[in-house]
């Protein structure tokens, strides 16, 4: 069983009926991800990828 990468609690997903695009949550911390794989299983922190606009607007406040 996956741990929470937040707060290192042992995350409830039942291997078997995951699939990608499903999104779980820690029911310690509240930490969401996202399955992105199932074989192995891959998870990424829900709200954590910059889209292409927040990058340039990140460029532009350094520009500042």
């Amino acid at each position: 069983m996956p741990n929470c990468p937040e707060c290192e609690n042992s995350l409830d997903i039942e291997m078997d009926e995951v699939e990608e695009g499903d999104v779980v949550a820690c029911d310690e911390c509240g930490t969401e991800y996202e399955v992105v794989g199932v074989e192995p299983l891959e998870l990424t922190k829900v709200g954590d990828e910059l889209d292409e606009d927040d990058d340039e607007l990140l460029e532009e406040e350094e520009d500042e």
